[in-house]
Formats: structure tokens, C-alpha cells, sequence
């Protein structure tokens, strides 16, 4: 098999008229009264590059900026968004949908972890059933005029991812990586899936790209040489940012206060997205 040149319009494999096209008659239809305008979905090859704390990081900023905002939390088995925004009362649901929790700036959340007795409780099921739990998360939420919402999805290109990028009307994808050597094939996997489910990447993040020194100001690449350009080039991504080891960051996540984090990289990360052409088309 020759290698893949990410150029669907040269190529005969027949990649892009597989059975994981979409089709958007076919697509989870959101519920009556329901509002979505744009849908970016946030997504990784591999686990433990912070997909979920770029996806809080978005949400609160594009909120800041004066946007309704949503977040669905499409990682069934590790939800940790709610915990990122101080939120651990429950969702409420009528007789025919549900309604999104609401954080202190306003973001509406939806997440497997505001429908549980217990938020320490596993889930145990197979991929079709959590696959078909996110589709509810579209079609049976009511969500309320969104500017924009954020999919977090578990890493890899398994039956979530799937079902988001197929069943629902996404209108582009930012990937998160870190500095290891294995960037490169991890942005492959999910630059060849986007370009079957014919979804634009907005955006390449590769979080802990480095640390400043508080004392010297010197820059460390702790992982590793970044290789974000490169990559990005590769694969005829537009744009590219690179996120340090931030601890002050990180505790306020772990503290529930992501939406107070307000930063450079964090405004000139939404700028990629948010202002990104291709998310117009």
C-alpha cells in the first residue's frame, strides 16, 4: 500500500468513500427548540496530552470573549470536565430531554458525570452503548442559543470519535499532541480520519511544549525538541501554537477554576480557532 499523501482529491484508494463517510441526512438531528451554531471538536491520538484542559481552556476563553458557549464531555470513562469547572451538582432532565448545567461565567455543560449518583462510579459499558449515551448528549439536551460548543472526545479513533465526527455536524477539529518523538504519528491518525469524515483541522496544540523558568526566565523543552512546525507542515495544517508547563494552570484546574485562567497563549489559542478561515467554510 503506497503511503497516504493526505490528498483525497489525487487518490484512488477510495479512503474517502469508505463507511465512514458523512452523511448529513443521516446526521442526529439536535432537540426542537435546541440552538448549535458551530461545533469543534477537540481531539487526540493518545491519551495524557491535556485534550480535556485545552478544551476547558477554549470554552472559557470563547465564553470570555462574550459567546454563549457549550462543552459536551464526550469521554464517557474519564470525564473530568465538570471537575475543571467546579461543577458537581446534577443534571435535571424532563420527561423528553435534559438540560446542561450551567457554570459560574455560564457554559453550559453536558457530561457523564452530572447524570451519576456517584461521580466516582465507574462506567462499564461497551462501545456502542457509550457511543449512543453521546448521540443523546446532541439530540435529547437542550441547548440553550450556543455560539459555540466544544466536544471533548476520549483519545484515539474508536466508536466516540466516530460517532461525533459522523453523526454530528462538526465544523472542524483541534488536535492536541505533545513533544515526543511519537507526534508525528499520532497527528497522522487523526489528520487521516478528519480527512475521510471530510472535517477541517482548525489548529495543532502541542501542550507541554516547555517550561520557563520563574527564577532566570531561561526556556526548557522538558520532553523533548519541539517538532510542532514541522508537523503541522507536514499535513497542510494552517496554523500551530505551542502551551508551556504552566503549574499555576494546572492547579486551577484541579481546583475547579479553569475559567479564571487568562493568559497570553490561552487568547492567542482561541484566536486560531475562533478566527481560523477555514471554520467559515
Amino acid at each position: 500500500m503506497s503511503e497516504c499523501t493526505h490528498n483525497c482529491s489525487t487518490c484512488s484508494s477510495g479512503c474517502g468513500d469508505s463507511e465512514f463517510h458523512r452523511d448529513e441526512e443521516l446526521m442526529e438531528k439536535l432537540y426542537p427548540g435546541a440552538k448549535v451554531k458551530k461545533v469543534i471538536a477537540v481531539v487526540s491520538g493518545k491519551g495524557g496530552v491535556g485534550k480535556s484542559m485545552v478544551t476547558s481552556l477554549l470554552a472559557a476563553e470563547t465564553q470570555r470573549r462574550g459567546f454563549r458557549t457549550a462543552v459536551m464531555d464526550a469521554d464517557l470513562t474519564g470525564p473530568s470536565i465538570p471537575k475543571s469547572f467546579g461543577v458537581d451538582r446534577r443534571a435535571v432532565a424532563s420527561d423528553s430531554f435534559m438540560y446542561p448545567v450551567t457554570t459560574e461565567s455560564g457554559i453550559q455543560l453536558m457530561s457523564m458525570n452530572l447524570l451519576l449518583e456517584d461521580s466516582k462510579e465507574p462506567v462499564l459499558w461497551r462501545g456502542p452503548v457509550i457511543a449512543g449515551v453521546v448521540a443523546q448528549f446532541w439530540s435529547e439536551v437542550m441547548w440553550v442559543d450556543v455560539d459555540y460548543m466544544f466536544i471533548d472526545l476520549p483519545p484515539g479513533t474508536g466508536d466516540v470519535p466516530l460517532t461525533v465526527l459522523q453523526g454530528l455536524p462538526v465544523d472542524g477539529i483541534v488536535i492536541v499532541t505533545s513533544p515526543q518523538d511519537l507526534v508525528g504519528m499520532i497527528v497522522e491518525k487523526a489528520v487521516v480520519m478528519a480527512k475521510m469524515m471530510k472535517v477541517p483541522v482548525l489548529t495543532l496544540v502541542e501542550n507541554m511544549s516547555y517550561y520557563v523558568c520563574p527564577k532566570c526566565g531561561d526556556i526548557h523543552e522538558v520532553f523533548g525538541e519541539s517538532h510542532v512546525k514541522e508537523t503541522a507542515e507536514r499535513f497542510d495544517i494552517n496554523s500551530f501554537i505551542r502551551l508551556p508547563i504552566n503549574p499555576d494552570a494546572a492547579r486551577l484546574v484541579d481546583c475547579g477554576r479553569v475559567e479564571d485562567i487568562d493568559c497570553d497563549y490561552v487568547s492567542a489559542m482561541a484566536d486560531l480557532v475562533l478566527n481560523n478561515p477555514r471554520l467559515e467554510k
